[in-house]
């Protein structure tokens, strides 16, 4: 099942940059133990999005875990609402799409197979800074 939500004042400039939402994603990610996190910009050679970030976890339960936090604080610090989800009633690999930031978290057995880093390997890997402390 699909579920979609619209973005809240849509009239309006963001107060945040494209890179500060995907680090914010990022961030929350982190904090339910997503590994091997990649954010690559995309933006130079697609009109799909911006940026992609990929995570990895390990179940369902931490891949649905992963999702909430993501979605939660992006609502929260910068209350913005995902275009669609989806995945989130399934296995191994949830999306989340924000428009200019699409979200993939996988199982390690997906991301393998799917190989997203190589098929998106002509945009550039952004490093990702230091998780905050909690």
């Amino acid at each position: 099942m699909t579920e979609t939500a619209t973005l809240t004042n849509t009239n309006q400039a963001p107060d945040y940059t494209i890179e500060q939402l995907a680090f914010l994603a990022a961030d929350a990610a982190d904090d339910r133990k997503a590994e091997d996190m990649r954010l690559i910009d995309i933006s130079e050679v697609s009109t799909l999005a911006d940026y992609l970030l990929i995570v990895t976890g390990y179940s369902k339960v931490q891949l649905r875990a992963i999702s909430g936090s993501i979605l939660d604080k992006l609502e929260e610090d910068l209350h913005r609402l995902p275009l669609r989800t989806e995945g989130q009633d399934r296995g191994g690999w949830i999306l989340i799409d924000y428009g200019d930031l699409i979200v993939h978290i996988m199982m390690p057995e997906q991301r393998e197979f799917y190989d997203l880093e190589t098929f998106w390997g002509h945009g550039q890997t952004v490093t990702l800074p230091q998780p905050q402390a909690s």
